[in-house]
This record gives C-alpha cells, sequence and structure tokens, in this order.
C-alpha cells in the first residue's frame, strides 16, 4: 500500500519542490491544512492566551481571576484527555465542525453578558464560567483534532512542506490575533477598551470559520492515503468525502466492490482486496 500511493501521487504530481503545494491537486490540500490551523486562531481561543487579564478586564478580582485562570488549564488538560477517545469514535470534521459552533455560541454568550453593568457581580462571574466552558470545549475539539487533520490532508511525498507552510500561517495568524487582542481588552487611552465585548468581534470570526468548515474541510476519518489522493484528484465535495465509495485497484477508482463479486474491475482477487484492507486497518 506504501508503494502504491507512492507511485500514484507520482503520477499526479512529480515533483516535491515547495512550489508543488500551490499546484493542481495539491493548492487544495494545502489550503485545507493551512486554514485548519489558521481557525485555532480565529475562533477566540486568543482570550484563553489572555484569561488572567481578561477575567480582570471583565470585572473579577485579581484573586478570582488567578483562581479562575487555573481552573481554565485544569479544564484544558480534561478536555484534552477525552479528545482522545471522542476522536476514535467521531468524525474529525464533525468534531471540528460541532465545537466550532458551540464555541462560537459561547463568545455571543459572553459578548452579551457584559452588557450588564460592571457593578452587576453574578454578571462578571457568568463571563467567567463562559471562558471555562469555552476553554474546555476547545480542548475537546477544535484544539487537539488540529493536529490529526493536519497529517491526514497533505499528500505523504509533500507532508514536509505542506506542513511547513500550514504552521507559518499559523505563526503569522497569531501575531496578528494577539495584537488585536491586546488592543482590545487594554483599557483606553491606551487602548479600546472593549473588555469583554470584543468577544462580539470573535464570535464574527469563528463563524466565518464555521462556513469554511461546512463547505471545505472533508471527512479523513477511516480513509487511507491513497483513497485520499483518489478523492482530491477527483475533486470531491468535502460534504462527500465521507459517504464516497471507492475501490482503489479499479480503473477509475470510484466503482465499489460488492460482497458478492469474485473480483474487482481491475482483475485484482476480492480475496487480495480483502488481505491490502486487512492489514491497512492493523
Amino acid at each position: 500500500m506504501m508503494s502504491y500511493t507512492n507511485d500514484n501521487e507520482k503520477r499526479i504530481s512529480a515533483s516535491t519542490a515547495y512550489l508543488d503545494c500551490f499546484r493542481g491537486v495539491d493548492r487544495r490540500r494545502t489550503e485545507i491544512t493551512s486554514l485548519v490551523w489558521l481557525v485555532q486562531n480565529l475562533c477566540g481561543s486568543t482570550f484563553m492566551g489572555f484569561s488572567t487579564y481578561f477575567y480582570k478586564q471583565a470585572g473579577l478580582p485579581d484573586v478570582a481571576a488567578f483562581d479562575l485562570t487555573m481552573v481554565q488549564y485544569a479544564l484544558g488538560i480534561i478536555g484534552t484527555i477525552g479528545s482522545w477517545f471522542l476522536m476514535s469514535h467521531a468524525g474529525r470534521r464533525t468534531l471540528y465542525l460541532y465545537g466550532s459552533i458551540v464555541l462560537f455560541a459561547l463568545l455571543l454568550i459572553i459578548s452579551l453578558t457584559d452588557i450588564a453593568p460592571a457593578t452587576n457581580i453574578p454578571s462578571r462571574w457568568a463571563i467567567g464560567s463562559m471562558l471555562l466552558l469555552f476553554t474546555f470545549i476547545y480542548d475537546l475539539s477544535v484544539g487537539p483534532v488540529c493536529y490529526a487533520l493536519v497529517a491526514e490532508f497533505s499528500s505523504t511525498r509533500l507532508k514536509t512542506k505542506t506542513i511547513v507552510l500550514a504552521r507559518n500561517v499559523y505563526n503569522v495568524g497569531g501575531i496578528v490575533v494577539n495584537i488585536l487582542t491586546a488592543h482590545q481588552l487594554t483599557p483606553s487611552p491606551s487602548g479600546w477598551g472593549w473588555g469583554a465585548k470584543s468577544a462580539f468581534f470573535w464570535a464574527g470570526s469563528c463563524f466565518l470559520c464555521i462556513v469554511w468548515i461546512y463547505f471545505r474541510l472533508p471527512e479523513p476519518k477511516g480513509r487511507t492515503y491513497a483513497e485520499m489522493d483518489v478523492l482530491f484528484e477527483r475533486g470531491v465535495s468535502a460534504r462527500k468525502f465521507r459517504d464516497t465509495k471507492l475501490d482503489i485497484f479499479s480503473s477509475d477508482h470510484l466503482s465499489t466492490v460488492s460482497a458478492g463479486d469474485s473480483s474487482s474491475e481491475s482483475g485484482i482477487e476480492k480475496a487480495d482486496v480483502v488481505r491490502v484492507v486487512r492489514v491497512e486497518n492493523i
């Protein structure tokens, strides 16, 4: 299967230069790998890095801000461990899409709650609680799942170069996002003084991420690299990745080997196909 996949990718793109990441079929794979990582920055996760300062600007006492930050880190650990088990059952696209939708809802709640007067102490604690829940959901879905997607979407021959480019997109995005967040949370006149209302801005950004995920992010769970190559080469829609039936040994790749067939269309014995599938599963 490794040799077959390598030969198939040579047919699609013979070269392995950085420019090949932006040519033909690999252009789409580079886009997906890069934006999957960028979503981590644009979904509002920046608040987690500014958490203590965010809690203070939301109106909580210094001690409470510090305590909530410690709870936040603990929830992050629990969420990440939970994602290990969740990823083995749920699809990557499913986790990324529904995780982002929940993050969007939490950002709206945070920003709307901040409309209440600063003297309303329960509203300040509500903001802090929503950010704790935000951290848990992020580390259960978007945070760790991203790394599985980055590794799975790049072609085997261009994997290193694609990941290098995608990580640099993430790093540049992180610089921009952190600068914006610092200005948003810092009180005027040195900053914009938005406080927790800056969650409105990142809710809009998160909504754009949801739209991109829905239309552009395929489901790689259960697919081999050879199957992914065929799906990208055929330009299969992201929403049809999961359900498209493949026989990578047939001439057109998209025909299915039924359970009752004694051989595939390419002349390979059914037993040979089953043997390959079993090796892949192992």
